[in-house]
């Protein structure tokens, strides 16, 4: 079975290793690329307040890398709450050195991750008055993307909400190699691997009516089928959760 791997590069190459290693014919085909912020100066100055701020939630891995790659010297040492939606993002908060018992995150065994579990984890944390910073990245038009479910959360237990864009995510530009790939893998039975909405909102308009797709959260899953996918299945988004759907999706049918 071949599997297209849709992340960013960098966590695209682990996850084709993880398929790989596990029997499938993966590639990397990335939907989203990640660049520097737009406004260093911005993300040095949320650095500088940081003491100021009782939790900060990182969106996503790239949130976090990005983030501390860009720290201040000056910048005081980081020792808020540190909020994630899943265990990636949780295991990138440890390995860019943050004291494991200031993370929170969804537990292993959450029907999903997302702001809606994380929050289950968060909400007894904050008092009324308190400061919440979310690091978040950039849409292709420079503006701050994703939902502000959470946010809306945060305000209703009477705590303020700042972002800062610590990266910007851009539709990838393809050879003309990669859209001959793309192009047979709308209908040759690959499996596509969602993340992200935005990713699927990238893909290039052909007829995706023959083609399979694993999505690991409801609205990606959503966003697949309104775009014509003929199969789509969801799964959580940890490599054994993907490699059962996997197994699986030869049962499923297209409707």
């Amino acid at each position: 079975m071949r599997v297209v791997v849709t992340r960013p590069a960098a966590e695209a190459a682990r996850w084709v290793g993880e398929m790989q290693a596990r029997g499938f014919d993966a590639f990397a085909l990335p939907l989203i690329v990640i660049a520097p912020a737009p406004d260093l100066s911005t993300l040095h100055a949320a650095w500088r307040r940081i003491a100021d701020y009782a939790a900060v939630m990182f969106v996503s891995g790239n949130a976090v890398t990005q983030f501390f790659a860009q720290r201040p010297a000056d910048a005081p040492a980081f020792r808020a709450k540190a909020w994630a939606p899943g265990p990636a993002t949780a295991l990138a908060l440890a390995e860019a050195g943050v004291d494991t018992a200031l993370i929170a995150a969804p537990g292993e065994d959450a029907p999903q991750f997302d702001s809606e579990a994380l929050w289950q984890r968060v909400a007894t944390q904050l008092q009324p008055g308190q400061r919440v910073l979310i690091v978040r990245g950039a849409g292709g038009d420079g503006q701050g993307a994703g939902r502000d479910w959470l946010a809306g959360q945060i305000e209703a237990a009477g705590c303020a909400v700042d972002y800062v864009l610590a990266y910007a995510r851009t539709a990838p530009s393809w050879t003309g190699a990669q859209g001959d790939l793309a192009s047979r893998a709308s209908a040759d039975g690959s499996v596509w691997l969602f993340s992200s909405s935005e990713s699927i909102a990238n893909l290039p308009r052909l007829d995706w009516s023959a083609a399979r797709a694993i999505a690991t959260h409801p609205r990606i899953a959503q966003a697949a089928r309104d775009l014509g996918f003929g199969v789509v299945c969801e799964s959580r988004p940890t490599v054994e959760a993907i490699v059962r759907a996997l197994e699986s999706i030869d049962d499923a049918r297209a409707p």
